[in-house]
């Protein structure tokens, strides 16, 4: 099929590496761009060449470890360079956000007195020109309906199949594929069913008065004597993880194996993960994780493995650049 229009490729500074592999990829030389910050605190993004009638293909990490830019201003960034794009007079803005921020406050969960980032990301994304947002594995499907189709349309890509592919190759499949709570058991089954592999959930009692607090988590379904594959969207703090893992011993489970499309690792995280790595050593057992480079880590520790969503991105775009088959891509 033909192309829209010329396929474009501009990165904000947190994505360079990324925009860099996929636009070998696809054959297609990164446009030059640069964030600009100003000592106060505002930013902007300067494209630095002609891109006017492109179909433009804006990279961020919103969320870059080490970066002395919070993940508001990775974010706002991403919304300054599609926004130039706009003004560039490009002839379609796609936004490019792997892991796109909010996607877990797309509910009021303990008072009416308080906001719904889901929603406002989407009306800031839509107020800039963007004629599509592209993200991986998003806490929640729902969200999708935040966006006005008018407008915006979200692709939500799958990586399920490829990630459980590079987990298989790289010998971190189990006996059973589990979920850390009721409500990723879906997701679960999804990994479940593609590596062939036996299903179990568990159930954690959160208290959403205290922030990442989880309580009691509950073992649904025959783990003893198991390896596990403990699949989840979101790895942030790593309590969930954490008591998680615990239950999962605590009936008899053996290796665990935690993967995670968006490895977050805020603090205390590496220090919680690192606690289960040298018990599970204790216990003669192996403790190991895996992670997207949705969150790039600088260094991580030898039991932490990293899946590059370089070939998925830069195939999910091609194939929008020609009006193709997203579903194609994810293996549906």
């Amino acid at each position: 099929m033909s192309s829209r229009a010329p396929l474009c490729l501009i990165a904000c500074a947190n994505a360079r590496d990324l925009v860099k592999g996929i636009g070998r990829r696809l054959g297609v030389e990164p446009i030059p761009g640069e964030d600009v910050w100003f000592p106060a605190g505002e930013g902007k993004f300067v494209i630095g060449t002609n891109i006017r009638g492109g179909d433009v293909y804006i990279l961020q990490r919103a969320l870059a470890p080490g970066s002395e830019r919070s993940i508001s201003e990775g974010f706002l960034m991403a919304l300054h360079a599609a926004d130039a794009a706009r003004l560039a007079d490009a002839q379609r803005i796609t936004l490019v956000l792997p892991y796109l921020p909010g996607t877990r406050q797309d509910k009021r969960k303990a008072s009416v007195r308080e906001g719904v980032s889901t929603g406002l990301f989407a009306r800031m994304i839509e107020a800039s020109g963007v004629s599509m947002v592209i993200t991986a594995e998003p806490h929640s499907e729902e969200m999708v309906a935040a966006y006005d189709p008018r407008l915006c349309v979200m692709e939500s890509v799958s990586i399920s199949r490829a990630f459980a592919t590079f987990l298989d190759e790289k010998g971190l499949v189990g006996d059973v594929v589990a979920s850390p709570d009721v409500g990723g058991l879906e997701n679960a089954r999804e990994y479940a069913q593609i590596l062939k592999r036996d299903l179990a959930a568990l159930s954690k009692e959160r208290d959403y008065s205290r922030t990442s607090t989880v309580l009691k988590t509950t073992v649904l379904g025959d783990v003893r004597g198991k390896d596990i594959l403990l699949v989840d969207d979101i790895v942030d703090t790593g309590g969930s993880v954490v008591s998680a893992v615990h239950a999962l011993w605590e009936r008899g489970a053996g290796n665990v194996v935690v993967a995670a499309a968006h490895a977050i690792m805020s603090d205390p995280s590496w220090e919680r993960m690192a606690g289960l790595e040298a018990e599970a050593r204790d216990r003669g057992l192996r403790f190991a994780m895996a992670g997207t480079c949705s969150v790039q880590h600088e260094n991580p520790p030898p039991w932490f493995h990293t899946f590059s969503l370089e070939p998925l991105l830069a195939d999910v775009i091609s194939r929008i650049n020609t009006r193709g088959s997203v579903r194609a891509v994810e293996g549906g």
